[in-house]
């Protein structure tokens, strides 16, 4: 059983920064693909970011690319997520997934279905 642990949320002025991390326990993080989905209110959980096993390969939706960022540490089982220039549209909670079985290409890595394991997700709010 993985378990996945997201930190770093919180209110930040629109233009500002916010780096969340997602620390995994459990299971072989170094293998899995990890996402970062988004859940505004009254709206369907989306695709934000994705990183693979590795990290070499990285994944953004249209609304995030240029601004965020992902990356992992295999050697501390963490992901983290680089939100930079902030936007109140992207004031949702967060969640980080794994993906544990094997993913390829974009429309794999931002489909929820293809994640396992998820976190319980940690509030980004930004002001305007």
């Amino acid at each position: 059983q993985v378990q996945l642990v997201e930190s770093g949320g919180g209110l930040v002025q629109a233009g500002g920064s916010l780096r969340l991390s997602c620390a995994a326990s459990g299971g072989t993080f170094s293998s899995y693909a990890m996402g970062w989905f988004r859940q505004a209110p009254g709206k369907e959980r989306e695709f934000a970011a994705a990183i693979s096993w590795s990290g070499g390969t990285t994944y953004y939706s249209d609304s995030v690319r240029g601004r965020f960022s992902t990356s992992r540490d295999n050697a501390k089982n963490t992901v983290y997520l680089q939100m930079n220039r902030l936007k109140p549209e992207d004031t949702a909670v967060y969640y980080c997934a794994a993906a544990t079985y094997y993913c390829s290409g974009y429309g794999c890595y931002g489909d929820s279905h293809e994640y396992t394991y998820w976190g319980q997700g940690t509030q980004v709010t930004v002001s305007s």
